[in-house]
């Protein structure tokens, strides 16, 4: 029962390995895009019905360009490589809500959601390509996607760990499922998460690139961020970079984004 099991487990992993787009990493996708663009969906309407729209048609009209410039270049450059298909069933939207905190996200499909707070740290219409980029990435590299699968493996890990287990003494289950726990969200789910922000952020250069934005605005856009005084969290316990790492990542990154970069 146990090979089998371990089997099958080894079986899904295996059919189930993707690659991203551009950066060639490969990635575990056991969820189909039926079912989490179902789910995103849902999820997205339920925010939007509960978050006013901001009044600021101009900041509004703003967001919705820079989003259909950078959409627009990412998915002809997945037509020109044979890519199209990954992105065929998205329907981009582009919002931006009254709210005073310093954020914005993509949910799985293409719904990509500013919030005014974020504003004042764009500043321009190329700082706003920046954080576009970035979110437009999360969507295209399917970060949803791999992570709802690495809690999946996780979750199956925990279980397959504990029948294992069966025979041992309780204190020695316990003692193993703590360090189980432990690694499974420092060693395997958060780590990840982190590449996904570095990808995400290699990735948006290159996006905000093809739509004609100079890259290098990302330096100093983050620069802004990392002195807007809210502090910061450790990095090893954390989902995202510091801000110095990731500013040096991103300075790394720009002369392969600089090769994208279509000058308007």
């Amino acid at each position: 029962m146990k090979r089998i099991t371990l089997f099958i487990l080894i079986t899904l992993i295996l059919g189930a390995c993707s690659s991203v787009m551009i950066t060639g990493r490969r990635q575990l996708l056991l969820v189909s895009d039926a079912e989490v663009l179902s789910m995103s969906a849902t999820a997205y309407k339920q925010f939007i019905d509960s978050v006013p729209a901001s009044k600021n048609l101009q900041n509004s009209a703003l967001v919705s360009k820079v989003g259909d410039n950078i959409a627009d270049a990412v998915i002809n450059y997945m037509k020109n490589n044979g890519l199209a298909a990954d992105t065929a069933n998205y329907a981009w939207e582009f919002r931006l809500v009254q709210d005073t905190t310093v954020n914005a996200f993509c949910m799985p499909g293409g719904k990509v959601v500013f919030y005014e707070g974020i504003l004042p740290m764009t500043q321009t219409e190329a700082g706003m390509a920046v954080v576009m980029g970035h979110e437009i990435a999360h969507a295209v590299a399917k970060h949803s996607n791999e992570r709802l699968s690495q809690q999946m493996v996780a979750s199956f890990g925990a279980g397959l760990a504990d029948m294992l287990l069966a025979n041992r003494s309780a204190t020695t289950r316990q003692t193993i499922n703590i360090l189980y726990g432990l690694g499974a969200q420092v060693g395997v789910i958060l780590p990840y998460s982190r590449k996904h922000e570095y990808e995400a952020d290699r990735l948006g250069l290159i996006f905000m690139a093809m739509a004609g934005y100079d890259p290098n605005e990302a330096v100093a856009f983050w620069q802004r961020m990392s002195g807007d005084g809210s502090g910061s969290v450790l990095e090893f316990m954390s989902t995202h970079p510091t801000d110095a790492n990731r500013i040096a990542k991103m300075k790394e990154a720009l002369p392969e984004a600089m090769k994208y970069y279509n000058k308007q």
